[in-house]
């Protein structure tokens, strides 16, 4: 199964430190049933690019959360055994969680299929939303559309041999 985790760069550069993602359990995105069905497609590579942009989308939460990390949002691509993953079925038909599930312990970098990471030109905008991201939680329709600036830039692929200069 592939997941997709949510980091900052700072949060890129410990792991590579660690060689692992985190202790877990982590907080990914992948194909859910939920997803499947919120969706509305059978075309998994478009079921991927949505898990994809969902991650995304808690990475620029990640930001939100601390004003000192790099403005570009950045996600980690890897695989996992089918088991590895699950879904809260608490919280399936929780529009905030589409996509998100749990991977249990750490996740060696090793796993890493390749990482998604922000050009330098979204920073800007990435920072807006950023700032912008409560208030579009909150119902502010403008705030949304910076959000949504934020997700105009398409996140650069990098392979996992790349690490080393990203961070």
């Amino acid at each position: 199964m592939r997941v997709y985790v949510p980091l900052t760069l700072s949060g890129l550069a410990e792991a590579h430190r660690a060689g692992e993602l985190g202790d877990g359990p982590l907080v990914a995105y992948a194909v859910t049933p939920a997803l499947r069905e919120w969706y509305l497609s059978d075309d998994i590579e478009e079921l991927e690019y949505a898990a994809l942009n969902r991650a995304a989308l808690a990475s620029l939460r990640l930001l939100a959360a601390d004003p000192a990390a790099a403005r570009r949002r950045v996600v980690v691509a890897a695989d996992v055994p089918d088991g590895a993953a699950a879904a809260d079925p608490d919280r399936g038909l929780d529009p905030a969680a589409l996509g998100e599930v749990r991977v249990a312990g750490p996740l060696p970098l090793a796993k890493a299929a390749a990482v998604h990471v922000d050009s330098a030109d979204a920073e800007t905008d990435v920072s807006a939303a950023a700032e912008a991201l409560a208030a579009a939680d909150g119902g502010d329709d403008d705030a949304q559309f910076v959000v949504d600036g934020a997700e105009d830039h398409e996140l650069l692929w990098y392979a996992t041999q790349e690490l080393p200069n990203l961070v």
